[in-house]
């Protein structure tokens, strides 16, 4: 007794009831009083009379049934074009749906749209045939190679934040000049609100090097910075990420072959590079202490005393300076580089 009270509880849906109670309607009061109650056809009332016959006068033969077609249309593609579609990305690695569309139809005579090879890869790639492409590395000292695996993690993008103060959006990158067969890296630095800058060289690029550019940065600046932002290179990864993120710094990313986000520090390192980089190229490749020294007097130059147009005509710092309260703005006046 109890699992048919189960059965009609569960079974039975709450339309399937209202459908039973319209039919003893309809037996009773007819077709037009039924039309005008209920709004349902006298063709739907037959078809759910039958459903009830069917089922032995079963109320589950009212249940709702799927509208799905029986006969569903299907992707008509000829076996050729599959194999050659898998073939190709074998011997060409991500080719896609645009070239292979017209390749198809220039070897094989087959014109497929371009959405619909792109329907056919999507389906094979759901379906694991198409060729997966591993990453290799060699390890330098054992000679070993093993497969590489990628973590993608997800990296926080400026979008819409606007800066509105000194130190809230300080854009970094990396200028690598070579010098007779020598690679040499600049790190460089500017602060988009009032275009203080900083640059400084080293023989090697690692994070490691972006942290101890970063500690120099801000020994430097005469603000506090709270956000950066920086492309996807891996010298502002692992250890450059881990000490800002003891440091409580918001670090944006940009968008993958997009310098254009880094309008700021991409003009600046234009800049940085014809005045004064160009100029100094044996010291950046034979003795990189006395150019980071004459890389200093520069930017105590262009900070302190060179015109800034996007300021008005007046250098960064006298800038910060008009921009502080005014028991703060004459204790920068005397702070310098070291």
């Amino acid at each position: 007794m109890w699992e048919r009270v189960l059965r009609f509880r569960y079974m039975i849906t709450e339309q399937a009831k209202q459908r039973c109670r319209i039919l003893a309607f309809w037996e009773r009061h007819g077709t037009d009083a039924t039309e005008e109650a209920f709004n349902v056809s006298e063709r739907t009332l037959f078809r759910w009379q039958k459903a009830l016959n069917v089922t032995g006068g079963k109320l589950e033969g009212l249940n709702a049934k799927s509208t799905a077609p029986n006969k569903r249309r299907r992707r008509d593609i000829k076996i050729e074009a599959i194999n050659y579609i898998i073939n190709q990305r074998k011997e060409h690695y991500r080719i896609g749906k645009k070239k292979l569309a017209v390749l198809l139809k220039e070897d094989l005579s087959i014109s497929y749209s371009e959405s619909k090879v792109g329907r056919i890869l999507f389906d094979l790639k759901k379906r694991n045939l198409l060729p997966k492409h591993i990453k290799i590395s060699m390890h330098a000292k054992t000679g070993h190679i093993h497969e590489r695996n990628t973590q993608k993690s997800k990296k926080l993008r400026i979008k819409d934040y606007k800066p509105e103060k000194s130190g809230d959006v300080v854009q970094i990158d990396t200028v690598i000049k070579f010098i007779n067969g020598v690679r040499r890296y600049i790190l460089t630095a500017i602060d988009i609100e009032s275009d203080f800058a900083f640059a400084y060289g080293y023989t090697h690029l690692s994070s490691n090097t972006t942290v101890d550019f970063f500690k120099k940065l801000e020994d430097i600046v005469p603000f506090t910075i709270t956000h950066i932002q920086t492309d996807n290179g891996l010298e502002f990864q692992k250890h450059f990420k881990e000490f800002l993120e003891k440091k409580n710094i918001i670090h944006f990313f940009n968008y993958p072959r997009c310098p254009k986000m880094n309008a700021y520090i991409e003009r600046f390192n234009r800049t940085i590079q014809e005045q004064f980089i160009n100029w100094n190229l044996l010291n950046l490749k034979d003795n990189l202490n006395i150019f980071n020294k004459d890389i200093m007097d520069w930017l105590l130059w262009y900070d302190t005393k060179r015109p800034h147009e996007s300021l008005g005509m007046v250098s960064p710092l006298r800038y910060i300076v008009s921009t502080l309260p005014t028991n703060d703005c004459h204790m920068w006046w005397t702070r310098t580089f070291y």
